[in-house]
């Protein structure tokens, strides 16, 4: 099979998110000016830099959560784990600015010690951000494409002791969930160890 970006795939479905995966959940905790909470779990995530580290997400639409961080400058990316699953989908629902996802979600606000907005304390894992750029990606023909990246640099780390297992962040034991196109996801349960060459 083979399609150019002006061709129809002429599947049922696009396969770009399936392919591009599996891919981490950021799950972003955010506050705008007026204290308003917001949660949200973003697919289109990762980790850019490990010095410093720094984290990025994009929106597509200026939704709460990237909203709040450009206006505030703040950010906390909390693990989506397996048994917090379904209180993570509840979260991704389509709620009004005021509504506050950790609350019809059944998630506790934990309070962030550097930076405003609050972290599910429920994840084994929690990162507070501080945002460093901000941007609006154009197509090649420079027309906006309405998806906003949002790039935060970690400026304190949360992690359950629990999870600290020879003096190493325990992933399979975390069990963080992943994106894999449609309505897939998966589950670290198993990691393995290669050694890189040179």
């Amino acid at each position: 099979m083979f399609y150019t970006a002006e061709e129809s795939h002429g599947l049922p479905y696009d396969p770009f998110k399936a392919i591009i995966a599996p891919r981490p959940i950021g799950w972003i905790g955010s506050q705008n000016r007026k204290g308003n909470v917001n949660l949200a779990p973003y697919s289109f995530f990762n980790a850019v830099s490990s010095r410093p580290n720094i984290i990025a997400f994009s929106s597509g639409g200026l939704k709460d959560s990237a909203e709040n961080a450009v206006e505030t400058g703040e950010f906390t990316f909390s693990l989506a784990t397996r048994p917090l699953a379904e209180k993570m989908n509840r979260s991704s629902a389509n709620l009004d600015a005021m509504v506050n996802e950790f609350e019809i979600s059944g998630l506790t606000m934990a309070p962030s010690r550097l930076i405003a907005p609050p972290f599910v304390k429920e994840s084994p894992a929690a990162l507070e951000c501080k945002v460093i750029s901000s941007l609006t990606l154009t197509d090649l023909d420079g027309k906006d494409t309405d998806t906003y990246v949002i790039f935060g640099q970690v400026v304190a780390t949360h992690i359950k002791d629990e999870f600290i297992s020879n003096g190493r962040f325990d992933t399979a034991k975390a069990q963080p969930i992943a994106r894999c196109g449609y309505n897939d996801y998966a589950t670290v349960e198993t990691v393995w160890e290669i050694s890189r060459p040179g």
